[in-house]
């Protein structure tokens, strides 16, 4: 482990500040979209706050799920802490799926949006609507829910490239000193 400089830590530090306020504007910008228009928008907090749980620690990942979550009752008019409840799961599983098991990759990145976005609007309709036994209610699930995670889906491919741009700008490098790069050289040598 490398000891780091005074500079590199108020470097590190700037930019991970400057990260987090970039990642609350966009945060703040989905928002104001999925309160505007209408009622066939995509939930773009969804992708947006799994996008963010990914490239984060753990505890970054549930607050802005929940965060994120909060924002979702409050646009779309569900109970207060329903959506948080399951956005901070996904975001803390997607978290963990990704340190563990996946690679920071598109497919990835969309195959977890699309998998949390489907549950998330198949419990609305099964809370929201399916429960009170309404006649031809699965009507609803067909022409409203499905509608909107296609499109949740599909922008998710936006989402993901803003992010990729503000974490490629932001993101702190780890950088090597030359006696550890010199001795990463020199281990595969000394195997043989």
């Amino acid at each position: 482990m490398r000891i780091r400089t005074t500079r590199e830590q108020n470097i590190l530090r700037f930019k991970t500040v400057l990260r987090w306020i970039a990642y609350y504007l966009l945060v703040f910008m989905c928002f104001i979209i999925m309160t505007s228009g209408t009622l066939y928008k995509p939930v773009l907090l969804v992708p947006l706050a799994i996008g963010i749980a990914i490239n984060n620690n753990i505890y970054g990942a549930a607050v802005t799920g929940a965060v994120c979550g909060f924002l979702i009752d409050i646009s779309c008019g569900k109970l207060f802490g329903y959506n948080a409840v399951i956005l901070t799961f996904f975001c803390i599983a997607a978290n963990l799926v990704f340190e563990l098991y996946l690679r920071d990759r598109f497919i990835n990145f969309m195959i977890i949006t699309a998998a949390a976005s489907y549950i998330q609007c198949w419990l609305d309709y099964k809370f929201y609507y399916q429960i009170w036994g309404y006649e031809n209610v699965s009507r609803i699930f067909v022409r409203v829910s499905l509608r909107v995670w296609i499109y949740t889906v599909i922008s998710a491919v936006l989402i993901f490239l803003v992010l990729k741009i503000v974490n490629r700008l932001l993101m702190p490098k780890e950088h090597l000193t030359i006696e550890e790069a010199l001795n990463t050289n020199i281990q595969p040598e000394n195997r043989r």
